[in-house]
């Protein structure tokens, strides 16, 4: 009787390696899913993040078309209240503005490794009786998968 149980104790140790090989199998294929989505919402967060660094330029921008009643004067960054605006961890080209529009800059979000999603330009509109300035946003920054979806930033 005593061998039955020593054997039968023996025998219910562990896992068998077929078990341990399922575990593995389940965990690559969760991993194969979830790494694309992970790099997506990565790049996603940093085309954010360059549109919520531009934001004090456009509202600056806004500002001085105000006040001035032209674009023009609103080219330079350091004069008539336009900030100057760095490289920085999402703007990773310094971007510049021609009478209002801001132009090239290039962010860390990526379309695939190594290719930057870039703002080619932020284009300011004003309408007679429009309360508020819109910004239309054109570039491959306006990427559903990879960087800002339609509606976001500007982005038709």
């Amino acid at each position: 009787m005593k061998t039955m149980q020593r054997v039968q104790m023996s025998v219910e140790k562990g896992f068998t390696l077929i078990e341990l090989m399922i575990v593995v199998a389940i965990i690559g294929i969760l991993a194969a899913v979830a790494l694309p989505q992970y790099s997506n919402y990565m790049s996603r967060t940093r085309a954010v993040g360059a549109a919520a660094e531009l934001e004090s330029l456009k509202t600056s921008i806004a500002e001085c078309y105000q006040t001035s009643g032209a674009f023009t004067t609103c080219s330079t960054m350091g004069t008539n209240g336009i900030p100057n605006v760095a490289a920085s961890k999402f703007i990773t080209v310094v971007p510049s503005i021609v009478a209002g529009v801001i132009t090239g800059a290039t962010t860390a979000a990526t379309t695939s490794p190594g290719v930057a999603l870039v703002i080619s330009t932020i284009t300011p509109s004003t309408v007679a009786n429009q309360a508020n300035m819109l910004w239309t946003t054109a570039g491959t920054i306006c990427d559903n998968d990879r960087g800002l979806k339609s509606g976001q930033g500007g982005c038709p």
